[in-house]
């Protein structure tokens, strides 16, 4: 009989390559917010992946970068690089035919620690010339340490379950730490705040790059229905204004897509409401971060 496996996997790159779409496809559910938008990832996000022969514990991870001078930025960088040191293996994400100086640094980080580093190089079916892939895998790899490389494209699931398989061959023995059906450690207060937000970015990422976040203010269950208030942060009058829009239709079409986000994963009815308030700066206030949740 086959042992069971267990462990922790870190999904490590630079912002925008594609972490958190190769999360919601490793454990099959939309748990990470994804937008077009770098730096969508602010928090590190556990998803569960059960199967017969093991469980594997992935940590999605802000992506490192480099610039920014806010609080902000240096608290997404802080967990970035705290992560790969928790995990059993690392698995590093690039675009296809795409190193950055960025992406450099990320390697560092990782290379500092002696765990199994597999390189996923994502969005392949973009490719036209797949020729280029091997080579171009060949020379990343030159004189930097991977176990192996993989080519997927998370979005649409390709190499995903390879990429799999060898992530649970590479875990130590043991049995699993949450239920089988679990798929995350997070609360259903913390998704309920990002899939508010993963709309508000969908729609404003252009007029509010970073400038939003979301507070849940209430979140109450009574006769089979979530009653959730949230308030949306921005931090100027404009910006509040954007969110509203003309005699409140934005944010009724955020409140919209985000309640039946809600309602799919957390598998009942949901009344949500939003209020739309300005903290002038609050991206560069720590106490603010600690409040939304960002220093976790």
């Amino acid at each position: 009989m086959t042992a069971h496996r267990f462990g922790h996997v870190a999904l490590v790159g630079r912002p925008n390559v594609g972490k958190s779409t190769l999360l919601n496809a490793l454990v099959g559910a939309d748990l990470s917010i994804v937008t077009p938008k770098p730096q969508t990832t602010r928090h590190r996000i556990l998803g569960i992946a059960t199967r017969p022969d093991a469980q594997v514990v992935f940590i999605d991870t802000p992506g490192l970068h480099q610039g920014g001078k806010r609080a902000m930025n240096r608290q997404l960088n802080r967990i970035a690089r705290q992560v790969p040191g928790e995990a059993d293996v690392e698995v590093h994400v690039i675009d296809a035919l795409r190193w950055t100086d960025e992406d450099e640094d990320v390697f560092k980080v990782l290379a500092e620690n002696p765990k199994p580093r597999i390189l996923a190089m994502n969005k392949v079916d973009r490719v036209e010339d797949k020729t280029r892939l091997l080579p171009f895998a060949a020379e990343v790899t030159h004189e930097r340490d991977y176990a192996a490389v993989h080519f997927i494209a998370a979005k649409r699931g390709d190499g995903v379950p390879a990429l799999l398989d060898d992530l649970v061959a590479r875990l130590p023995e043991g049995p699993p730490a949450y239920a089988e059906d679990d798929l995350t450690d997070r609360s259903e207060r913390f998704l309920a705040a990002e899939f508010v937000r993963e709309q508000v970015m969908l729609r404003f990422s252009a007029e509010l790059p970073y400038a939003a976040a979301v507070e849940i203010e209430r979140f109450e269950d009574s006769g089979g229905v979530a009653r959730i208030g949230a308030i949306v942060w921005v931090e100027r009058d404009g910006q509040k204004a954007i969110v509203i829009g003309a005699g409140g239709q934005a944010l009724k079409a955020i409140g919209t897509a985000a309640r039946k986000s809600m309602e799919k994963m957390f598998g009942r009815r949901v009344f949500l409401e939003l209020w739309v308030r300005v903290r002038e700066s609050w991206s560069d206030d720590e106490a603010m971060l600690r409040k939304f949740g960002y220093g976790e």
